[in-house]
């Protein structure tokens, strides 16, 4: 998950990146970091927290310039520990480089190995460090960014969009299946590029377009150039930020997602058409899902859950026993709404099943008569290792088991998933294109002990053909 925003603005950056922060809060709630240049030097404040508890006013007079990056994370590479609060920063010989990154390297242990041999010291667990180390590496002999991006992204497997600041320059860019979601927008006096495109509407800028898989993306003062580095015979965009991640006013990869996930509504009910009283979402991530079930099968859509808005993500908190002690906190029922009634409840995902069982109980509590669950992605079976923190199959509650024994195990009248088929044409860019990986347990790139798809990708010097989205050391198998 984690969001990252890079900004060159001539009337400064320190406050334009706390408000895109502040939009892609939802991506991360454990850090949040900027990093700034100004002259000569390299300004950084970071730290534990939520975006409006590390910043304040004077934070951000302390952050001058007109080039800077930002971060918010989500950790799956690296503990919960201070150290790993991003971005990093590097010096060698008088340039300034920082660095932050969202995805997941599947690689990090053998980079890391590679580089502790060459007496490399590392001073956090993540794999944003190793990325930085690379690329460090690679300026001390290229003679360009390019050419250090270049010899990055040959090394690197895995899932990657990341924002670099090279002393007042800002690059961008996205790894070749495009895995990790990363857009460009126009300010009225520079560029910005972010995770989401609810960044750029905060700062009141124009929408671009995406980066491009494969694609480094430059900004300075005189503007923006970008130059393909790598290409890809198709793409594995993540699945999971149609599904829940983005913010529904986010465009991911030129698609509105609030429209795939209403159109995933309508075919949640003609997957399965059952009589209810009132369509009931679990807000948030259900709203849009329950607008369309409701509009398709002419039940009326009723809330019948409100939420704390002071309350995070509960699917991103570290522990189990968090996130089941926030449920109750964060939901409360709306009982007139409730009480009598067959309810249809919209949820996007069930993962561990827990917090669903908690939810149907409370609706049961509230005097429903029946709750049917309607869920806006296929069963999960399968870990992610590209950038979720998604359980062990043996945590994962759809992993091995029939629906029936899931629904049995959450207490719901009954249970349905949409089909994995209408899934992707409600997305409309082909299963080739998404990484199903959590679902099918296939996946874009080679994962020791799992099932991989066939790719090849082309970096500009040959076409290299594998199993490797990505390829050690730089060299594929031909």
């Amino acid at each position: 998950m984690c969001g990252i925003v890079g900004i060159v603005d001539a009337g400064g950056v320190s406050f334009p990146l706390y408000y895109a922060l502040y939009a892609l809060q939802h991506r991360g709630q454990e850090s949040a970091g900027i990093s700034t240049f100004e002259g000569t030097t390299l300004h950084t404040h970071k730290a534990q927290g939520l975006v409006a508890e590390v910043f304040n006013s004077q934070t951000l007079q302390d952050l001058p310039g007109n080039a800077g990056i930002g971060h918010v994370r989500y950790p799956t590479t690296g503990s919960k520990v201070s150290e790993n609060v991003q971005p990093f920063n590097f010096r060698y010989r008088g340039l300034n480089l920082s660095i932050a990154h969202n995805g997941n390297l599947v690689n990090t242990a053998e980079l890391r190995e590679e580089y502790e041999r060459r007496g490399q010291i590392f001073c956090t667990t993540t794999d944003t460090e190793i990325m930085g180390n690379i690329i460090a590496d690679a300026l001390r002999t290229s003679k360009s960014m390019e050419d250090a991006v270049l010899l990055c992204m040959r090394r690197l497997r895995g899932s990657y969009a990341t924002v670099a600041l090279l002393n007042n320059t800002v690059y961008a860019f996205r790894d070749p299946l495009g895995i990790k979601p990363l857009c460009i927008g126009k300010l009225d006096h520079g560029y910005i590029v972010a995770s989401e495109s609810v960044a750029i509407d905060a700062l009141d800028g124009t929408f671009v377009r995406d980066v491009r898989p494969g694609e480094l993306v430059r900004i300075d003062e005189s503007g923006l150039t970008s130059i393909q580095i790598a290409t890809a015979n198709r793409k594995a965009y993540c699945i999971f930020e149609y599904i829940y991640f983005a913010r529904a006013d986010s465009v991911i990869d030129g698609t509105l997602v609030y429209d795939v996930r209403r159109r995933i509504g309508q075919k949640l009910y003609d997957t399965c058409p059952i009589e209810g009283d009132t369509v009931c979402p679990v807000p948030d991530s259900g709203i849009a899902y329950a607008a369309g079930y409701a509009k398709q099968s002419g039940i009326p859509f009723l809330e019948g859950l409100m939420k704390n808005r002071y309350m995070g993500r509960t699917f991103i908190m570290p522990t189990q026993q968090q996130r089941e002690r926030a449920v109750r906190i964060k939901l409360n029922t709306v009982r007139g709404n409730l009480k009598d009634k067959r309810v249809v409840l919209i949820d996007d995902s069930i993962v561990r099943g827990t917090t669903s069982r908690r939810i149907v109980n409370m609706i049961r509590d509230a005097g429903a008569e029946e709750v049917h669950l309607r869920v806006g992605s296929p069963p999960i079976i399968a870990p992610c290792y590209l950038g979720v923190d998604m359980p062990t199959r043996t945590e994962l509650i759809a992993s091995g088991k029939e629906v029936e024994a899931v629904r049995k195990s959450i207490g719901a009248t009954s249970l349905t998933y949409i089909p994995l088929e209408d899934l992707v044409e409600a997305i409309g860019c082909g299963e080739r294109n998404l990484c199903t990986g959590c679902l099918t347990g296939c996946y874009p790139v080679e994962i020791n002990n799992e099932k991989s798809c066939h790719c090849i990708v082309d970096y500009g010097a040959g076409t290299h053909q594998s199993d490797l989205s990505t390829f050690r050391a730089g060299k594929g198998r031909t």
